[in-house]
């Protein structure tokens, strides 16, 4: 048996999914400055493993362990680690490979998209017309974003890489909403010791080489806080509004991507980046805009 989702606080949910992307949206752009020096699974190993292991320690300075995992809480947790933690991140370090930064970001609403169908089709969750006009003008600029990448065919495979990327970390938050009960940080500091190691191994076997010092401090700081502290407080989002929408909030994290992509990596702007952008954010903002259940 899942515990029913109850619909809670949906102004404090929406500060903590938006904080939630504002960290991770920033990561996709500071990983594309990383992922030329090392290998895409191995960097996703890293990513991860440095989130694990920077929560790890915040736990044990904070002492308190908050509610603790059940043995029916296993089969969930052993689906985040393998969607969200080993299988998304190897897709989007793949992707980053294959597209610019800023198109990836922007690829990366997608993860609401698959979040919310699943939510509503598969968990239950509530569903209504204007969200339904919001996840079609998602899904029309991430299209026209992975037809019109930078390098033809390359760019085509990146995108496709990265929207592989969003499924799997969709699934992987469905999951994770039916065990948003446990103690947030241990969730988290486990999902990134478990599947950054796994990542890390397979990496090292098929021929991946460490980064230098200064690289994997880089490495690290960027999984602690884009993948470590956004996943707790996703978490506590979920308590409070439930995966369909707290997706939809965190659909904001790829524009702060791509705003950073343009402005410090010195991306292109592109017709395309600016009609697919247009159409997501008008997705974006009926999510965002949708008037509360009663």
């Amino acid at each position: 048996m899942t515990r029913k989702f109850v619909l809670r606080d949906v102004r404090r949910g929406g500060l903590f999914a938006m904080a939630a992307a504002l960290l991770f949206g920033l990561s996709t752009p500071a990983a594309k400055l990383i992922v030329g020096e090392v290998r895409p699974l191995l960097l996703a190993g890293l990513l991860y493993l440095g989130s694990g292991i920077g929560l790890t320690i915040l736990k044990l300075m904070r002492g308190d362990a908050g509610v603790r995992l059940t043995r029916r809480d296993v089969p969930w947790l052993a689906c985040t680690i393998l969607f969200g933690g080993a299988i998304g991140p190897a897709l989007l370090m793949i992707g980053l490979t294959g597209t610019t930064g800023s198109a990836a970001s922007l690829l990366l609403t997608l993860e609401g998209v698959f979040t919310a169908l699943l939510a509503w089709i598969v968990f239950r969750e509530p569903f209504n017309r204007r969200i339904g006009i919001g996840m079609a003008a998602i899904f029309a600029g991430a299209v026209l974003l992975a037809l019109h990448g930078p390098s033809g065919h390359a760019g085509l495979i990146g995108g496709i890489a990265v929207i592989g990327a969003c499924l799997a970390w969709a699934i992987d938050n469905n999951c994770t909403s039916k065990i948003s009960h446990v103690d947030a940080v241990t969730l988290a500091a486990i999902k990134g010791v478990v599947a950054g190691g796994v990542n890390v191994g397979l990496g090292l076997a098929i021929g991946g080489r460490m980064p230098g010092p200064a690289a994997l401090g880089a490495t690290a700081a960027v999984g602690f806080f884009g993948y470590g502290l956004s996943l707790v407080l996703f978490v506590l989002a979920l308590r409070e509004v439930g995966a369909a929408r707290t997706g939809a909030y965190f659909s904001t994290a790829p524009f702060i991507g791509a705003v950073i992509g343009i402005a410090i990596l010195r991306e292109p702007f592109t017709t395309a980046l600016a009609v697919a952008g247009s159409l997501m954010a008008f997705g974006v903002w009926l999510h965002l805009t949708e008037p509360r259940l009663s």
